[in-house]
């Protein structure tokens, strides 16, 4: 099965999310978003609607974990059209705290995108932990 020729400029563009995210440079990050990103974080609110709001989201969590971070993705999965593209992952995530701890836990990601005006943008993002329901507790112990 071949892939579309879009598949390459999607992971190329996650991955030079993923350095913005390790570098820690907010602007980066949030510069491959669409203005009106609608975003669902495992953190925080219930929904994140415009590039500012979650531009906000991403300060305070790097603020959260201002040592050296975690952020490691596998099972990468891409499906690719002209326009429009889907990918989703399982991400190893965290940081070191003030303390000098370092949490970290596997989270689920996926993502919608869209190129406009020649340039791939993210439209959606979804992260997620899975929880169990009798508890309610995260589970933040599963491993891929």
């Amino acid at each position: 099965m071949s892939t579309h020729p879009s598949e390459n400029q999607i992971r190329s563009l996650i991955d030079a999310w993923r350095q913005a995210v390790m570098a820690k440079d907010i602007e980066r990050i949030v510069s491959y978003y669409v203005e009106d990103i609608t975003a669902f974080d495992a953190v925080g609110a219930l929904q994140f609607k415009g590039k500012q709001a979650y531009r906000d989201h991403w300060q305070a969590c790097m603020e959260f974990c201002p040592g050296p971070g975690i952020f490691d993705f596998e099972q990468l999965q891409i499906v690719a059209a002209d326009d429009i593209a889907f990918a989703h992952w399982l991400a190893h995530c965290g940081g070191t705290d003030e303390q000098g701890q370092t949490k970290a836990c596997w989270m689920r990601v996926s993502a919608g995108y869209q190129r406009i005006d020649g340039q791939w943008r993210v439209r959606h993002e979804h992260w997620s932990a899975p929880f169990d329901m009798q508890s309610g507790s995260t589970q933040f112990d599963l491993q891929p």
